[in-house]
């Protein structure tokens, strides 16, 4: 544990956790140098979010290097004073861990195929089994240049409305969940999803899976017991980094 400063084990075990998913993300080429950003909700303090210190490639960040931030942008930790957050990030996350409660994690990716399809009119299409999952549940947002301005953040709470996740157009993908294992997963499947509809566009003559089938794959995805799979394949995915925890724990 980091001796700098008293930080109990929970908060501990949730710094660990965020960094993994950092590298995680880092892992799975979903970065973009030191911008985009992931953040977590502090457990037992409902106005206090986890953020990466901005200037941390993700493949070496660490539970020490984690910011703690209140919604309106301060540094709870006195020990944090020379370190600094990304503004988009602040933005961005803040509006909504604070309008959405249910919201534990987030992440914000701009890879190529996910900024693509942002630029794409028709946005996420129903073109494999991984679009589906998000079928009739996935908002967007529509450009306002770089995410600096307070007067954003209420659009892009409407936007999200009560979806996990949304598509920023011309600019990328956003997920959530109430814990990071979900919140990994949904960005692993929309990334994939972006991914094969890039490919798949190369043809003119594309399959589309008839509406019932739509929505039925969309249910099936949230039926009972998803949890497991979804925990599942998080600790499958951690034993892919298990010889940095070491590191990324301290």
């Amino acid at each position: 544990m980091n001796t700098l400063v008293k930080i109990d084990t929970v908060e501990w075990q949730a710094r660990c956790d965020l960094a993994a998913l950092y590298r995680l993300i880092a892992f799975y080429r979903m970065t973009d140098l030191i911008d985009t950003h992931i953040s977590f909700r502090v457990p037992n303090e409902p106005n206090h979010f986890l953020i990466n210190r901005y200037g941390i490639p993700f493949d070496k960040m660490k539970a020490s290097d984690l910011v703690k931030i209140d919604h309106s942008g301060n540094i709870i930790e006195s020990y944090d004073q020379h370190k600094h957050v990304n503004r988009a990030g602040f933005v961005i996350h803040s509006a909504i861990h604070h309008a959405r409660q249910d919201v534990n994690c987030i992440i914000h990716t701009h890879t190529a195929d996910g900024v693509a399809v942002s630029a794409q009119k028709h946005g996420l299409l129903p073109l494999s089994q991984h679009a589906l999952k998000f079928y009739e549940r996935i908002g967007y947002h529509d450009y306002e240049g770089i995410a600096l301005s307070l007067d954003e953040q209420q659009r892009l709470v409407n936007d999200l409305a009560q979806h996990r996740c949304m598509i920023l157009r011309n600019h990328g993908l956003l997920a959530t969940g109430d814990s990071i294992p979900r919140a990994f997963h949904e960005i692993y499947f929309l990334e994939r999803a972006c991914q094969i509809q890039i490919k798949a566009l190369s043809s003119h003559d594309l399959n589309y899976p008839d509406i019932q089938v739509c929505q039925h794959t969309a249910a099936q995805f949230d039926r009972e017991g998803v949890e497991q799979i979804i925990g599942d394949a998080w600790q499958a995915a951690l034993s892919l980094i298990e010889s940095q925890q070491q590191e990324y724990c301290s």
